[in-house]
């Protein structure tokens, strides 16, 4: 999804950190990975140091440069910045409008290596994730080409955005009570994990939806309307990450009842779901219903 070069865009939205030392911690849909292996290969932990190795100096300039959606088409850095923007202003106008709750924007933080959060440190490996206690999306921009190179994303802009867009919903999940309720820490295909995170997915997919139609500060549109590619890239990342992939692709063999966060079909329905309807209803259906 791409852009309107003239859309403009507060630099100061997201928080840069540089590099930083600990351990990774779960929370994200890179965490997944981590989770997935360590089940299946029975061991506490998994060894993905190799994937940590950030350039920093990236992260540094993206504050003076994050301007434009012309900067978001160019730059991931800046890409995670218009994106979430874009993510406010459709939640700030859908939120209330379907549910009656307000909607507070979530913290953004955008880090190199790692970083310290109150959900834990948190490392390239761990991925993107929302950490509930101080509302709040952190990302290492690295992972969108993990989603490629690691996971066989098709990388496209939408792809990237989705990953955003699906940690963002968590912040929706949490504003509404779900999180609370939904028994998110129960592991395996039909758990409130699943659940939880194919929700995730299906708000995702009702901003893709209004995406083209949500305005800046100046009234331009961010975003473009999107094409069918753009679709085929989101949900490309949607089955990149799916439990029963991963764990194929690591193992050989596919484990349901440590599945967290769904395959890549549940993925890829949740996702075509919220944007097919555009429904938050039909999206927290999913916690009770077979999709």
């Amino acid at each position: 999804m791409t852009f309107t070069s003239g859309s403009q865009l507060d630099p100061d939205r997201v928080q840069r950190r540089g590099p930083g030392r600990g351990a990774a911690v779960g929370g994200g849909i890179g965490a997944l990975v981590v989770a997935l292996l360590a089940a299946l290969l029975g061991t506490g932990t998994v060894d993905l140091s190799s994937f940590t190795e950030q350039d920093p100096s990236a992260n540094a300039q993206a504050g003076t440069t994050c301007l434009t959606g012309a900067d978001a088409n160019e730059s991931a850095e800046c890409r995670y910045v218009a994106t979430v923007e874009s993510l406010d202003s459709y939640w700030t106008q859908t939120l209330p409008a379907q549910t009656g709750v307000r909607y507070t924007e979530p913290g953004a933080v955008s880090f190199a290596g790692s970083t310290s959060s109150p959900c834990g440190t948190a490392s390239a490996a761990t991925g993107p994730f929302y950490c509930p206690p101080d509302q709040t999306v952190y990302l290492d921009v690295g992972f969108f080409d993990q989603l490629t190179s690691q996971y066989g994303s098709s990388g496209g802009p939408l792809a990237q955005e989705y990953v955003v867009a699906h940690e963002v919903g968590h912040h929706i999940q949490d504003l509404t009570g779900v999180l609370d309720r939904s028994g998110g820490q129960q592991v395996g295909a039909g758990e409130g994990s699943v659940r939880t995170e194919l929700m995730a997915d299906c708000l995702g997919g009702m901003w893709a939806r209004g995406a083209a139609t949500t305005l800046d500060a100046s009234g331009t549109t961010f975003l473009e309307p999107l094409t069918e590619q753009d679709i085929a890239d989101a949900l490309s990342a949607a089955a990149a990450v799916g439990d029963d992939r991963i764990q194929q692709a690591a193992t050989g063999q596919v484990d349901p009842d440590s599945w967290t966060h769904g395959s890549s079909a549940q993925r890829d329905a949740a996702f075509r779901l919220g944007y097919q309807t555009g429904q938050y209803d039909q999206c927290a259906r999913i916690l009770t219903e077979q999709l």
